[in-house]
């Protein structure tokens, strides 16, 4: 005659080892993909750097005259009309 009490339980199934949980993957694999494209950048930025341009107006030689003439251009304010006209 079966008892009246509660049935057995199983006992549980040890855990999974970390490296087999899919969320810990998730979890480690998004900044680990930021790490590797940043190391990624890092090499490309510094295999293919561009020179560095000079930025005073005595060194561009009078090549950029023309944009410099324009920029004062229209920097400049407009002249305040004369009282008579």
């Amino acid at each position: 005659m079966p008892s009246l009490a509660s049935p057995a339980r199983p006992e549980p199934a040890a855990p999974a080892p970390w490296w087999r949980e899919r969320f810990m993957w998730l979890v480690l694999g998004g900044p680990a993909l930021v790490v590797v494209a940043g190391l990624g950048t890092v090499v490309i930025a510094s295999r293919g750097a561009d020179l560095v341009l000079p930025t005073q107006p005595a060194a561009l030689e009078g090549r950029a005259t023309p944009a410099l003439q324009g920029r004062n251009h229209a920097a400049t304010p407009r002249p305040a009309p004369e009282a008579g006209r």
